[in-house]
């Protein structure tokens, strides 16, 4: 085990746990069948770290998420992504990119929204900016589900939920990660977007 470890270093495991001792969250052995998961408590919400598997044919992929279910005041929903040739082509097609008045931030990332007044409003905390900056690659939205598989919400309940290809095996990054989920749930209370309350999803 000693031999394997120095070549492909610290295992998900030990990393998080390190992660959920760091931020005094619940590592959660998912056994045989299920993905291993990190539960963190911010305030009244639950904070969730796992990951999952899409196959496809002979091959899969595996997604490192994070996830949390909060009651939305107003319906305020937002995607953040880094730019790409690939997200060109989508503006090319149609979609639209929110610019949120700070010319480095804007010339990243792609930022979309169903409310540009929120959206400005959003991303004028330095903070948020700053933790979206420190992760190499972002999927940030908030969205109504999960999809068909996922768990059924309340109508007034959505999804905070990040996901990147691959498995995160920094503990530096993850925890980072952690503190902008835990800021944007602060901010979107603080501009009136979201109740702080324990919605009583289990993820």
């Amino acid at each position: 085990m000693a031999f394997l470890r120095e070549i492909f270093g610290p295992s998900k495991e030990e990393i998080w746990r390190q992660l959920a001792e760091q931020i005094q969250a619940d590592f959660v052995n998912g056994g045989l069948w299920k993905a291993d998961k990190v539960e963190a408590r911010h305030r009244q919400w639950t904070i969730v770290l796992d990951t999952y598997t899409v196959s496809s044919g002979k091959s899969s992929t595996t997604y490192t998420r994070m996830r949390v279910p909060y009651v939305n005041r107003d319906g305020f929903r937002f995607v953040i992504y880094r730019k790409s040739i690939f997200s060109n082509l989508g503006k090319w097609f149609g979609m639209q990119d929110v610019e949120v008045g700070y010319p480095e931030f804007d010339h990243d990332f792609i930022i979309q929204g169903n409310d540009e007044t929120k959206l400005i409003a959003f991303f004028a905390n330095s903070t948020i900016r700053q933790l979206i900056q420190e992760q190499p690659d972002i999927h940030l939205a908030i969205k109504d589900s999960e999809g068909f598989w996922g768990p059924v919400y309340p109508p007034d309940t959505d999804l905070l939920y990040f996901q990147v290809g691959g498995v995160i095996k920094d503990v530096e990054m993850l925890k980072s990660l952690y503190l902008l989920f835990a800021e944007v749930l602060n901010h979107l209370c603080h501009i009136g977007s979201a109740y702080e309350n324990d919605p009583g999803i289990q993820l």
